[in-house]
């Protein structure tokens, strides 16, 4: 297993719970993987918070603590992964500060993984849980703009943006927060967006958003989209107001911007929206409406290409992985990959789900249980629409994209034909012997 992040360590407790031996790599010194701001190469900036609220982004038997903030920072989301890694007792298991070179298929079908230093070790499955945000996606801006060009990977501090003329591009939620860091540090601020999106308050009614929808009722997705968007236009009023464009799409059709301050710094003129780049001169930006602006800084909040460089020609496309169920390679027995999955919800209790069902396909063909065969013809054959009857936009990022009710949904159904649990277990309370009797 490749990666000590928030997907690898999911994974690490599947196995061990099982009881199946593995070899864990990871290249920084401690677990964590992104949300380590001193891990080198880590998106994380100084302001950044969890997206989806505590209450649903823990990992099944071990929920995040009471006392954290609903939307937790970047501090404790590390603290929760290190408690995790120490609960299960899967760091003394983890060879820390070893980078993998490569990954090689070999022709008995099994697996030679080689280090930064040359060792290789063979392996019959690999799981490669190296995440999704570390290779930036950069454009090209028309134009030769004299001032700095940089993507969002390196930023880390409103510091960073004091006297300055700062211009953010893109409205991806670590997009919006930087641009809120801009609306109160820079000298002027800007965010530009080739669409109109909704925004989605991290709060209504003094819940966290995720949890109302979360716990119902339960409506048709037209539904959804007809009552949830008029609430949201009672909430956020017409943006064109404050200088956005209106959404070119239905509600959900794009991945959720979630941010509750854009608007707040939009209303007190704090920040200026603006459409797509046109063009730069020098110093000066173009944009589509016809405006221009000068600015000292341009922030590339552009996402990120799915790149899997230690085995990138087993995983194919950069963009979005053909792996089944977002995780089980369709083309290489043995290979399987954790963290791709491009979704509207919490991560980690899909991480769960799925290294569950790993761990027990794995489980499963050690023995020669028919259940393994089974499946092994559904990862190569079976391709089920997860879009939950949405059409997401025709973008990159939407490129695979799943509704999250509707992946879950499939995800337990799939577990449930196969006997197979989707859930992690409290710490402690695992043995060979439970494991036989829940399969």
């Amino acid at each position: 297993m490749i990666g000590a992040g928030p997907a690898g360590l999911a994974v690490a407790r599947a196995l061990a719970e099982r009881e199946l031996p593995y070899t864990h790599i990871e290249r920084h010194t401690g677990p964590g993987g992104l949300w380590d701001i001193d891990n080198p190469g880590s998106p994380m900036y100084e302001s950044a918070h969890f997206i989806s609220s505590r209450t649903l982004s823990g990992f099944g038997g071990h929920p995040m603590p009471d006392h954290f903030a609903d939307y937790p920072p970047h501090r404790q989301i590390l603290s929760y992964l290190t408690s995790f890694a120490d609960a299960y007792g899967l760091r003394d298991r983890i060879e820390f500060g070893t980078e993998v070179r490569g990954v090689e298929k070999n022709a008995d079908g099994t697996w030679t993984v080689t280090r930064a230093d040359g060792r290789e070790s063979v392996h019959r499955h690999v799981v490669v849980c190296t995440g999704a945000q570390w290779h930036p996606n950069i454009p090209d801006l028309p134009g030769d703009f004299t001032g700095e060009i940089r993507h969002t990977v390196t930023y880390r501090s409103s510091e960073e943006l004091r006297g300055r003329r700062v211009l953010v591009v893109g409205a991806g939620n670590s997009g919006l927060d930087i641009a809120c860091d801009a609306a109160r540090s820079a000298d002027h601020a800007a965010i530009s967006m080739r669409r109109g999106y909704w925004f989605i308050p991290k709060h209504l009614f003094g819940r966290p958003v995720d949890t109302i929808a979360a716990g119902g009722p339960h409506l048709p997705m037209w539904l959804q989209q007809k009552v949830f968007g008029a609430l949201l236009r009672l909430v956020n009023g017409d943006p064109r107001r404050l200088g956005l464009q209106k959404p070119d799409h239905k509600l959900f059709e794009t991945h959720p911007a979630i941010n509750s301050m854009l608007i707040h710094h939009l209303q007190h003129g704090d920040i200026d929206a603006r459409p797509g780049v046109v063009r730069t001169e020098g110093r000066t930006v173009h944009f589509t409406d016809g405006t221009s602006d000068a600015f000292d800084l341009i922030l590339l909040a552009t996402g990120y290409l799915h790149k899997v460089p230690v085995a990138q020609k087993y995983f194919g496309d950069e963009q979005h992985p053909d792996l089944y169920l977002s995780a089980f390679s369709r083309d290489h027995a043995g290979l399987f990959g954790i963290g791709f999955v491009e979704t509207n919800s919490g991560a980690y209790q899909l991480f769960d789900t799925q290294a569950q069902l790993i761990a027990s396909f794995i489980r499963d063909s050690r023995h020669g249980l028919p259940t393994a065969e089974r499946f092994a013809r559904m990862i190569r054959g079976d391709r089920p629409d997860l879009s939950g009857g949405l059409k997401f936009v025709d973008s990159p990022r939407h490129t695979g994209y799943v509704h999250s009710d509707a992946f879950v949904k499939y995800l337990g159904k799939v577990a449930a034909g196969m006997g197979w649990r989707t859930e992690g277990r409290p710490p402690r309370a695992t043995s060979v012997r439970q494991e036989a009797v829940a399969s």
